[in-house]
């Protein structure tokens, strides 16, 4: 499924209007009849309320009113407007609407509804709600507290159609349906909190031949896994490192050793503080167990590091600290190592914090494919944008890194991206179950395994990603979100497997 930015939607609506010669106004009347439809299904009976603007969306609310009327629906459908100015399609269809008797409210009515359609802003939002827009979207969020169901076309009322961000009050949606494609805005920062269900109406626009960003989902992620042979052995699945672990942060290298079993490498060997080892040893005894240098905490030793390069992947800088010693072994990782390396959390911070800004040399003279998995804050750090401007910029920051450097970004927020520079795949699996100490951790961890069994590392970013949040998302069908631990999100990581390669239902279980 396609994600569209503002600008890639703005495009794609007039490659099809000037260049297939589809008239405005019948894509505004397609964008009525399956917001009409959408509604209908939502509610059978009962009375329904379109809200709207000025602008196009409003224009598509009432088209919708209309279609509905057209077609018998009792009671008859209302519309609630108190705009001052239309575009020039908007007014078009509301002079049909009153054409044909609707009438225009210009005040919240008292009755009740089963459905309200919410048409006052589209994608081009921006900024804050205010005046009459803002006491109808608070309304609406009341008339949802008290049984109404909630439509939004295209995107929330309110929400930021570019970075999915809110400032101050926005309509908290139960459906949002996206006309044409998928918007960036419903998925990220804010926005995948007020959208609900995300759903699609193809009304006929044609884009344009160029690059878009990919959801990912079952499918997809299905074509990436690497099959599994029956006549096989465990070197045909590769050798994987994890580089991890402090006195401070013991959890993490076990947390992301133990993920990397579960996902496919044929060996997982755990490097970390010699003083840590006892701590690990039998906990999982599949896992091979290595000293990184003496003592509790990590230390530069470039015997151990020359020990690494035979790895086919390498997940560095989980739970180990900043300093300059882990920075050292990042820098010699990145001039040496010709495998799939996986920099993760303090490797990351390591890198920009003593660096001296060498990082771009470092990284245009490496010998490895690299894939970054910063959160939003360290990626802050590496990148030198605040983190305003990283949530902002929406998918753009993460692609022009990765381009300009030549390696593969996997920034972790509700929504993450994944790209390699030219391709872009967001990934909407998971929950706030996963807001915990050592869920990236365990995130490193599968890339691990799976970039040891083959896939590259935009691949393995793309199908951890997925991986992570279906077993989230599996396992608090147990334990909930308030209760699920990084520890119990390993113990799901099967079911997530399974969910992809076997057909399993939205529980795991066979279909």
């Amino acid at each position: 499924m396609l994600v569209l930015t503002n600008a890639q939607m703005r495009e794609a609506d007039r490659y099809t209007i000037e260049e297939k010669g589809i008239p405005p106004l019948t894509l505004m009347e397609r964008a009525g009849r399956a917001l009409a439809i959408t509604a209908e299904k939502l509610a059978e009976t009962g009375r329904i309320l379109c809200v709207c603007g000025g602008g196009n969306n409003g224009g598509d609310g009432f088209a919708c009113a209309r279609i509905m009327t057209r077609c018998g629906r009792m009671p008859q459908p209302e519309v609630l407007c108190v705009a001052e100015k239309f575009s020039n399609d908007c007014a078009v269809n509301r002079q049909a609407w009153q054409e044909m008797g609707g009438v225009c409210l210009t005040e919240p009515p008292q009755r009740k509804y089963a459905v309200i359609v919410d048409c006052l802003f589209g994608t081009g939002f921006h900024g804050s709600l205010a005046g009459e827009e803002k006491r109808l979207a608070e309304w609406i969020n009341e008339q949802k507290k008290k049984g109404a169901i909630v439509l939004s076309a295209d995107i929330p009322s309110g929400v930021n159609g570019q970075n999915g961000r809110v400032d101050g009050v926005a309509v908290c949606a139960d459906v949002t349906l996206c006309i044409g494609e998928i918007k960036a805005g419903v998925l990220l920062n804010d926005g995948i909190d007020y959208a609900g269900e995300i759903k699609r109406a193809d009304i006929g626009i044609q884009l344009p031949e160029k690059g878009y960003a990919i959801l990912s989902d079952r499918e997809s992620v299905k074509e990436i896994l690497p099959p599994r042979k029956r006549n096989s052995h465990k070197g045909t699945y590769g050798r994987a490192a994890i580089v991890a672990g402090s006195e401070e942060y013991t959890g993490a290298a076990y947390l992301a050793a133990a993920a990397c079993l579960r996902s496919g490498a044929g060996y997982t060997t755990l490097f970390t503080p010699k003083d840590l080892l006892p701590l690990y040893a039998l906990k999982s005894p599949e896992i091979l167990l290595k000293p990184s240098n003496d003592g509790g905490r990590y230390a530069f030793n470039e015997e151990v590091m020359g020990d690494l390069l035979a790895y086919d992947s390498i997940a560095y800088g989980m739970g180990m600290g900043v300093s300059k010693e882990i920075f050292k072994g990042a820098k010699y990782l990145l001039e040496n190592y010709t495998g799939r390396l996986i920099l993760d959390a303090d490797g990351l911070n390591s890198l920009a914090k003593f660096s001296c800004g060498s990082l771009p040399e470092l990284f245009k003279n490496k010998k490895c494919d690299v894939i970054l998995t910063p959160h939003v804050k360290e990626f802050s750090r590496l990148s030198g944008l605040t983190v305003e401007e990283v949530l902002e910029d929406g998918i753009t920051a993460a692609t022009e890194f990765a381009l300009l450097h030549s390696v593969t970004v996997l920034l972790k927020n509700a929504l993450s991206v994944v790209t390699d520079g030219e391709r872009v795949s967001l990934n909407a699996t998971g929950n706030s179950g996963q807001a915990k100490g050592g869920s990236g951790d365990v995130l490193a961890g599968v890339l691990a395994g799976l970039c040891a069994a083959s896939l590259s590392v935009y691949e393995s970013g793309v199908a951890g990603a997925y991986l992570v949040g279906k077993g989230a998302e599996l396992a608090v069908l147990d334990v909930g979100e308030y209760s699920l631990t990084a520890s119990e999100l390993i113990a799901y990581l099967p079911k997530a497997f399974l969910f992809i390669t076997e057909d399993a239902d939205e529980d795991g279980g066979k279909q």
